[in-house]
């Protein structure tokens, strides 16, 4: 029978079956500690493991470079800051893998420095912007970028130099708007897109004049 109206009833309600339950929600609450506990030294064990370095070698723009880098260490801070010396074209700009200015390429395809594990690059090869040319020898893709005012402030200017050479590579009769595309990747803060299309589309047109004269040259 249930006991007055507004009140539950206690029937099943008895001494023994309250110590069981208490003894359960025990148990329970010990293995949760037991776990948390487990889990913090797991953290702990990892976080030791990240604050350690290791020397690894990195093939950059022919070259075998040895440096000392944690495993958290990305490329574009193993290029600038481990390294002597230092590769400082790959600009840090956004740090998050949205501008571009830290664009290097590995084994043929341009990626993001910033976004990228200096200790995974092992027996890649590395392409900065050093590696294409310099001051007193450009690439052919550096020089367009001067002739056509492709650069305002510089920041973007050395990802963008990489990108164009990946790009042209991979499609060397690319139309504007696959160059568009193939660029997007990449940001200008300072708007000089207009010119920086026009420098990849001299390269393209030296080159094919390129070709066009050694086959001449070679059918006489």
């Amino acid at each position: 029978m249930g006991g007055p109206a507004g009140r539950p009833s206690d029937q099943g309600l008895s001494r023994r079956s309250f110590l069981k339950g208490a003894g359960g929600a025990a148990a329970a609450s010990g293995v949760l500690a037991a776990d948390a506990a487990s889990q913090e030294a797991a953290t702990a064990e990892g976080a030791a493991t990240l604050s350690g370095t290791t020397e690894v070698e990195l093939t950059v723009n022919g070259q075998a470079r040895k440096v000392s880098v944690e495993p958290r260490t990305t490329l574009l801070s193993a290029l600038r800051d481990r390294m002597d010396p230092a590769l400082t074209g790959a600009k840090l700009v956004c740090d998050m893998g949205s501008c571009g200015a830290c664009t290097v390429i590995i084994d043929g395809q341009p990626v993001y420095g910033c976004m990228t594990l200096a200790a995974r690059c092992q027996g890649k090869a590395i392409t900065t912007v050093e590696g294409f040319g310099s001051p007193d020898k450009m690439s052919d893709v550096q020089d367009a970028f001067c002739e056509k005012d492709g650069l305002m402030c510089g920041f973007c200017t050395p990802g963008f130099v990489v990108a164009t050479h990946a790009a042209l590579d991979r499609k060397p009769n690319a139309d504007i708007d696959e160059l568009k595309y193939e660029l997007s990747g990449n940001l200008c803060r300072c708007g000089t897109y207009p010119h920086i299309f026009e420098a990849a589309k001299a390269v393209q047109m030296s080159r094919a004049a390129g070709t066009g004269e050694a086959q001449e040259g070679a059918g006489r």
